[in-house]
Formats: structure tokens, sequence, C-alpha cells
């Protein structure tokens, strides 16, 4: 069987995505992470009206025509009261956010000004019309656009949703994914270790990346190594969730169930990817409701990175995001990489005091610590070496982890 690229592998891949259809309106204090699924726009102008930038004096400037001008200070404006208009030849004492008076054209702040008798003072800075004074609208004009569908939300949106006033987001309900993980060997931390055993570290950091994505996990555990008991897992999960997903299992072997029982529920098609680590990828559809499934490789490292650069983005745009791909920056590589593989790689690095990006010293696909070590894969063509002081392409975890 040919390689597929990665390119090739990840078009597959989104081509099929199918966008969950449902909407839920949820409190927007809850919506972060969640997907916009309509365009959001606002119904008033922010700020409402011009209003000081600073504590200070609101003034006229033509009344501070040189500095150290003395006027009888007639009102007091705090936030979220509005003041009377200014008489020509005094200063309100106004602060920050409060709206201004009309015929004030200036805020002095109000370390440029001292007292200089009761309820009179100093003005020792000469303003320049404007000055210190924020704008209605400067923010955001009643009528437009603040977010776009599509979205998935920050704090940073919720916060300017909450800002125009808006109590509830339209979402799309959350991504259903099934979980399950095969193999005799596995245990759980917590129980002893069976003689040859390992630990099923898989089912810890899918949970942790379904987590960080906002899906609604359901875990299925370890399923023992039958083709009954395998098939039974596969509906259990088809009848509940939009996606499957599960690590190993899927090659040739004897005691290797999940391809014969894919296949058995539904469909399978079996890729070989031109990318290290990672290589194998199962995909596949379950059951009457075509139950998207993905079957990544076993070893620790190759499920981590092929979940990050390939099924992240699929789950994405099942979940109906607008962006699906990580932005990659430009930084400088600290290390030499004089062998590269004939397949597209993603080393794992670490940013460094100086700027640059060091190279974890093991690259095997078993060695998770590799992953917990670093800050963020460097995506290397196929066939590329890297010699310290050049530029590489950086895909930090702050990316591709949420």
């Amino acid at each position: 069987m040919s390689l597929l690229s990665f390119d090739e592998a990840l078009h597959k891949l989104l081509a099929v995505a199918r966008p969950v259809g449902e909407i839920e309106a949820v409190d927007t204090v809850a919506a972060a992470g969640r997907v916009l699924a309509r365009a959001q726009s606002s119904g008033l102008t922010v700020p409402p009206l011009d209003n000081s930038a600073m504590d200070g004096y609101a003034v006229r400037t033509a009344d501070v025509a040189a500095a150290g001008a003395r006027l009888p200070v007639a009102q007091r404006i705090p936030a979220g009261a509005v003041g009377t208009p200014l008489v020509p030849g005094t200063a309100a004492r106004i602060f920050t956010g409060a709206p201004l008076p009309e015929g004030a054209d200036a805020v002095v702040m109000q370390e440029l000004c001292e007292h200089a008798g009761e309820g009179v003072v100093q003005v020792n800075h000469v303003p320049q019309a404007g000055e210190n004074i924020r704008r209605a609208g400067e923010d955001i004009r009643a009528g437009a656009e603040i977010l776009d569908a599509g979205t998935r939300l920050l704090p940073q949106d919720i916060g300017l949703a909450a800002s125009v006033g808006l109590a509830t987001l339209p979402v799309f309900r959350r991504l259903r994914v099934a979980v399950f993980f095969t193999g005799d060997e596995l245990s759980m931390p917590g129980e002893a270790l069976k003689p040859g055993g390992i630990y099923n570290s898989n089912r810890y950091s899918l949970r942790g990346l379904l987590a960080a994505l906002g899906c609604e996990v359901h875990d299925l555990g370890i399923v023992r190594d039958s083709l009954e008991a395998t098939r039974t897992a596969l509906r259990e999960a088809a009848a509940t969730s939009d996606v499957i997903v599960t690590s190993g299992g899927v090659s040739v072997g004897e005691e290797d169930h999940v391809k014969a029982a894919v296949q058995a529920e539904g469909s399978l098609d079996l890729w070989k990817i031109a990318i290290k680590p990672g290589k194998p990828l199962a995909f596949g559809k379950v059951s009457r409701r075509d139950t998207a499934f993905i079957g990544l490789p076993g070893n620790p490292v190759s499920t981590f990175v092929t979940f990050l650069v390939l099924v992240r983005p699929f789950l994405l745009a099942c979940q109906g995001a607008r962006v699906t791909m990580p932005r990659g920056l430009m930084m400088r590589a600290d290390f030499d990489w004089p062998k590269p593989d004939r397949r597209r790689e993603f080393l794992r690095v670490r940013i460094n005091g100086d700027g640059g990006l060091d190279l974890f010293p093991n690259q095997s696909s078993g060695v998770l610590t590799s992953c917990a070590w670093a800050d963020g894969l460097v995506d290397n063509p196929a066939g590329q070496a890297v010699a310290r002081g050049e530029l590489v392409r950086f895909l930090p975890f702050s990316e591709l982890l949420y």
C-alpha cells in the first residue's frame, strides 16, 4: 500500500467531517470553549457616550490657555452618573469611565492638577482638545457584527458578548466522542501490573485531549481481546456518539480484533500516512448511523501526535468550528537534525531561555516523556535536514491543546 501524504490524509478526513446540526442556547458566562452557531451583532454603541479615560478634571481647553489656570470645581461626576453641562470658566471633577459633561472637550489627569483652595483646582498642564477622552462608539457601533459563526469562544469573546448585553449565546451542542481501548496486556493505574503488561496511558492522554476540545466523552474503558466483545463495544459506542476513537488493535495480528469488528459493523479504510511518529491510521463508519470511526496507532507518542495533527482538525470540523488548523510560528532551531526521515516529521521541542528551540534527545514513538517535556512540535518536511540556527515551523501546544 502506497503512503498517503499528510496533506492528502488531512484532506480526506476534513472532506467527510459531518458537523453537528443541533443548536442550543447557553448562558454567556458558561459559553467559553463552545462553538458559536450564528454570528452575533451588537444592539448598542460601546461606549454609549464620550467618557473620561482618566481620573481628573473635565475642562474647556479655552479656559486653560496657560499652565496654572485656576478654576472653580462646579460638579463631581463618578462613573455611572451623568453630569450637567459644564459652565464656561469651571471644571468638573471626573472619574474614569464617567460620561463627559456637555461643553467639556478635554480631561486633565489628576496628577497634573493641585488643590488651590476650597472648591478650586489649579490646572498645571495645557490640554489639547480630545485629551484623555474615549469617544462614543470607538469600540463598537450599534449593528456591528462582533463574533463570527464558527468561532470557538474564548474568555475574551464571552466578555465581548457580555459587554453588549448578550445574556445567552447560540452554540452547537457538544460533540459526543466514544473511546475504548483493546488489549489484555493493559492495566489501569492503581492495579497491579500483569506479567508483561503495561499501564493504559493512552486512555488518560485521549481523555485529556478530548476534554480540552470540549467534547462530551463516553469512555467504555478496556475491551477484552475478542471479536465479539469488540463488536459489542462498537455497537454501544455508535448508538450514543458522533465519533468513535480507539488506539491500537487495527493491525493484522491474531489478537487485533478492531479491524475485523469495524468491518463487520460497518466499513473501514486502513491508511499508511507518510508522517513520523504515526504512520498507521484507520478511518471508517459504524452502524446505520454512520458513526465515524478513527483508529489511532498504539504507541503513546504516535497516539498523542497523530491526534493533534490529524484527529483534532477533524473533530473541530465536526464541531462546526471555522478554524481547524493551528498557526505555525517560524522559530530558530538550536539543534542539528542531520538525518531526516523520508516522512514528514513532528519533532518534540522546547522553547529555551534564548528564544530558540531545543530538541528532546530521544524522538522514539514510545518515549512519552518527550511530550510532557516539550512546549510543542517542529513540523519538519520530509527529507529536510535542520542545521543549528535555521528557522523551522513550530506548532506550540498552546495552539494544539485547546
